[in-house]
């Protein structure tokens, strides 16, 4: 936005509003001044006409004639001849309504329409005085009105609202072509003024640019006024002459600058291969903070492909070598793309983690949902495995969730960003019961307690891995169940209390229920149910916790 829009944008609104604000005030105080009269002139006749119908009405009573209609009716008739007395133009009304918002006295022919009789109803019950507005006959109005009870009538003078407020609005008319003829004046002389003043600008900007194009900083600004733009040209002219001596060290500057920026940029291409792109920014912002390991919670995943040494046994090197890069490219861009960092590739295992070196609120979450992409991801895969003609990928896949020691761990000839702890050793033995368990995904009651509620759970088993006495629970999970697979893992859920209080006949009844409703190939509750016989026949004893122990890997 060019500096005279700019101008002209800040004092033609203040012109415009200090015309539109003489303009507003006049026709307020004009139309102030024709309420008021219309006030007074509407009031007095208002109360002329409850005087007459006061006297009126008072005769009746002082001649005790008050009870006869037809008296009455002449007495209305009455007040009726004396409003159109008092009628003196053509565009005054008087009328009388009754409780139900009809016509009882008009002084001239005038028909309300439904919506002016709900009007005047509504004024009769709500029986006020004064001036108000009023629209009848289609005609706007402005009255004033009185309730008078003896004949049951709201009472309104009444004179069309043009005859009193023509004149304002014509003034309204004036002002507002006024007002348009200011500002195309205003505009016009803030443009001619703005012109004239910014025009040692205008040729300040002409020469500064010619010296961008050239480059030539020999060039200097006309200095046309000795002002304060003068004052700034001269100013520019002595900018240019110190340019003019940090040149040369500007291009070393920027040379150094570029091969800095190139050495990095190689730098990360290539670690960025081996360590997560966010651990690369955080190292060059702070390259000391990284020798410091941290205590962090986080998820770590452990991912194994089964029986893979019978695989490779069946394929040509480079058929496995090929499979391996494509299943590997494939969960690899799972885990990073749910914030997960690529620990480790043990043979044909991985090992990732969420959490570190950035966390992220759904650490947790993601963990499970990027397992279960990859077995999703993997049915893909051994899809175009079987059109191949080559054996099919099965994985188990083991989370663990808790507090471990994550940073660059190593020496000064290697380090690797990694971590390590029991939960790290939890969750490589978690992965290793998914063969067991024949379940693709096992993850402890750690990370259950971060996720419940966000997919479908369903509690397996209390176990004591290798190495450890103290039982840990475990459990699958799935994106989503059927309606029959829902009830059916809540039948599972109550066996599994059942179980665990040692009613073992009547858990492997509802564990034997669960696998009719699952098919006998749902290992999970087979396997249960089998345990209940033998637990029923030989019980454990007294002080079993439920917790059973494993000693596989």
């Amino acid at each position: 936005m060019s500096i005279r829009l700019k101008i002209v944008l800040v004092v033609l609104p203040i012109l415009i509003v200090a015309v539109v604000l003489a303009g507003m005030s006049s026709q307020i105080a004009a139309t102030r001044a024709v309420t008021r009269i219309a006030t007074e002139f509407l009031d007095f006749k208002a109360s002329e006409l409850e005087k007459y119908a006061e006297s009126q009405w008072n005769l009746l009573v002082e001649n005790g004639v008050s009870d006869r209609p037809d008296m009455a009716a002449a007495a209305q008739a009455g007040v009726e001849s004396f409003a159109r007395a008092i009628a003196r133009s053509s565009t005054e009304l008087i009328i009388a309504a009754r409780p139900d918002g009809s016509l009882a006295m008009r002084t001239a022919a005038v028909e309300a329409t439904p919506e002016e009789t709900e009007q005047l109803r509504a004024l009769f019950e709500a029986g006020g005085r004064g001036f108000l507005p009023l629209e009848l006959g289609g005609v706007q109005r402005v009255a004033s009105g009185f309730p008078f009870g003896p004949f049951g009538w709201y009472a309104l003078v009444s004179e069309e609202r043009s005859a009193f407020y023509g004149d304002v609005e014509a003034i309204t008319r004036g002002t507002v072509i006024i007002l348009a003829a200011s500002i195309l004046a205003a505009t016009a002389l803030v443009l001619l003024f703005v012109r004239y003043m910014t025009r040692p600008l205008s040729t300040m900007v002409v020469a500064m640019r010619r010296i961008i194009d050239s480059g030539d900083l020999s060039e200097r600004v006309q200095v046309e006024f000795p002002d304060e733009i003068g004052k700034l040209s001269h100013t520019f002219n002595l900018m240019l002459d110190e340019l003019q001596k940090a040149y040369d060290q500007i291009k070393k500057y920027a040379f150094d600058a570029v091969l800095a920026q190139k050495k990095e940029e190689k730098v990360r291409h290539i670690f960025q291969k081996f360590v997560p792109q966010e651990l690369i920014d955080r190292f060059f912002q702070n390259p000391e903070a990284m020798l410091v390991g941290e205590n962090r919670e986080l998820a770590i995943l452990f991912s194994d492909i089964r029986s893979f040494t019978t695989i490779s046994e069946s394929m040509r090197p480079d058929d496995l070598v090929n499979s391996l890069n494509r299943y590997f490219s494939s969960m690899v861009d799972i885990i990073m793309r749910r914030n997960g960092v690529i620990d480790k590739y043990i043979g044909d295992a991985i090992m990732a983690f969420f959490g570190a070196p950035v966390r992220h609120d759904d650490d947790a979450v993601s963990s499970v949902l990027a397992a279960l992409e990859m077995t999703e991801s993997l049915d893909e895969f051994n899809a175009k495995q079987r059109a191949a003609g080559k054996p099919e990928f099965k994985i188990g896949i083991g989370i663990n969730y808790g507090i471990v020691t994550v940073g660059n761990i190593g020496c000064d000839k290697k380090m690797d960003y990694t971590v390590i702890g029991d939960m790290v050793n939890l969750a490589s033995r978690i992965e290793g019961l998914t063969k067991p368990y024949k379940q693709p995904l096992i993850f402890s009651e750690f990370l259950y307690e971060k996720v419940k509620g966000a997919f479908p759970c369903r509690l397996l088993d209390t176990v004591a891995v290798k190495g450890k006495t103290k039982g840990v629970r475990i459990y699958t999970a799935r994106r989503s169940v059927s309606p029959k697979e829902a009830a059916a893992w809540a039948n599972h859920e109550e066996a599994m209390a059942t179980f665990y209080a040692r009613r073992f006949r009547e858990a492997a009844i509802l564990f034997r229920t669960v696998a009719d409703d699952l098919g006998q190939d749902d290992y999970a509750s087979v396997s249960m149910a089998e345990r209940c016989d033998r637990y029923a026949k030989d019980p454990p004893p007294a002080d079993w916790n439920g917790v059973e122990v494993l000693h596989e890997k």
